[in-house]
């Protein structure tokens, strides 16, 4: 992957990065991410890791004015923590905020080409499913697994976005406020599909852009039973519930 020169942002950019025992892949990230675009700032939101991630994040940001950390003190979702994050930014004076894992999965260095659409767009996924992008390092079960959710996220709510589980993803702060982030109790990757379904609802423009998304070479994937069955029965209820009120508008 070649790496791209560093992009300047006419908007103020804060990147919003969740932590849970991510001490050995966190400051090689934040690295990168300075790197690949120096004007935006970035929030770690670190919850209680026991590995120490919050310390190292607090370093960070003791000898970087543009990097914060944000304590919680328990671990209470990925989901809760980006709410918080966001949450964080948009009293502030944030006009883009952006979702990015910490484990190394999503390149810094590909950012500027979530930003750069949102010069008319409100939500730019960063997308593995769309000509151009690609996983690597990932086994057969786990990349059916994703495009298997994918195909159906698509089939049951009617949205046109091929990956609405990525995690790699910038909102304009009128988005954010459109979709009512407050409401969105949503987890681990069904908060992605929440946030996409509410754009998609409200008429925002969401774009595509390609990304190479690299699986974890340190520490473990929080992906589990529990996130998946969340998705699956959330996705299914949404689906039913715009199904139902399509019949009954139609009886009306």
């Amino acid at each position: 992957m070649s790496a791209q020169p560093p992009v300047s942002w006419p908007m103020p950019v804060l990147v919003v990065v969740p932590t849970y025992n991510e001490r050995d892949t966190l400051p090689g990230v934040l690295r990168r991410l300075r790197d690949a675009v120096p004007d935006a700032d970035v929030l770690v939101v670190d919850d209680a890791s026991p590995d120490g991630t919050g310390a190292v994040a607090d370093a960070w940001s003791a000898d970087d004015p543009q990097v914060f950390v944000l304590h919680r003190t328990t671990k209470q979702g990925l989901g809760a923590a980006y709410r918080a994050g966001f949450g964080w930014g948009l009293q502030r004076r944030y006009e883009v905020l952006v979702e990015m894992d910490a484990d190394g999965s999503h390149p810094p260095e590909q950012l500027p080409r979530l930003l750069a659409p949102l010069a008319w767009a409100d939500l730019v996924i960063g997308s593995r499913y769309v000509p151009g992008g690609a996983v690597v390092n990932w086994p057969a079960r786990r990349r059916w697994l994703s495009q298997g959710g994918n195909a159906y996220t698509r089939l049951a709510l009617g949205i046109g976005v091929h990956d609405a589980t990525a995690g790699y993803r910038a909102f304009r702060r009128s988005a954010l406020a459109a979709i009512g982030l407050d409401s969105v109790a949503s987890q681990g990757y069904c908060f992605q599909v929440d946030t996409t379904r509410r754009a998609a609802r409200r008429g925002l423009r969401v774009v595509e852009v390609p990304i190479t998304f690299t699986e974890r070479e340190i520490g473990e994937s929080k992906m589990n039973r529990q996130i998946v069955t969340e998705a699956l029965w959330r996705v299914t209820q949404w689906g039913l519930a715009d199904r139902w009120r399509q019949v009954t508008s139609r009886g009306r």
